[in-house]
């Protein structure tokens, strides 16, 4: 990222480092609260009912890999912010960490919805009566949060 003089903005490796991390968060806080705890869906849970062994192992499959690239996206996070504190120019502020962390969990929420949701279809928030509430509020979820990740880091100086 530059800013207005054309210069890199010394925020980028803060602000991409916590993005990553958002992201690898939410997804996680998905898989363990909406899948593992609550139940309520799986990865393809539209198009392979877990009602069924077969289906509930492919499930199982699939959120695994749902899980491994939440933590690919963690790991990234961390790697890139254990670099970000390699340089001395980084400005460390609180409004900009967790700002871009909100944004990066603002945007999985966004992305997820919309693609497996309402593109592909392959699971919804809560199935039965009111899905589409449900994904909705998980779409509103997003925008709630990429935000508030805005804002704070509006409240940042460059």
């Amino acid at each position: 990222m530059e800013d207005k003089s054309g210069k890199r903005d010394r925020r980028t490796p803060l602000l991409v480092a916590g993005i990553f991390l958002g992201i690898g968060l939410s997804g996680f806080f998905d898989g363990i609260v909406l899948h593992q705890i609550l139940q309520w869906h799986h990865m393809l849970s539209s198009i392979r009912p877990p009602t069924t062994v077969s289906n509930i192992d492919i499930n199982t499959l699939w959120d695994g890999l749902f899980h491994a690239f939440d933590w690919i996206m963690t790991a990234i996070g961390v790697i890139l912010l254990w670099r970000a504190g390699r340089h001395n120019d980084v400005p460390w502020s609180s409004n900009l960490y967790f700002g871009s962390i909100f944004i990066g969990a603002g945007l999985f929420n966004l992305v997820e919805g919309v693609i497996d949701h309402h593109i592909l279809g392959i699971h919804h928030v809560k199935p039965g009566p009111h899905e589409l509430i449900w994904d909705l509020g998980f779409l509103a979820s997003g925008a709630l949060l990429v935000a508030l990740g805005w804002v704070m880091i509006q409240r940042t100086e460059s």
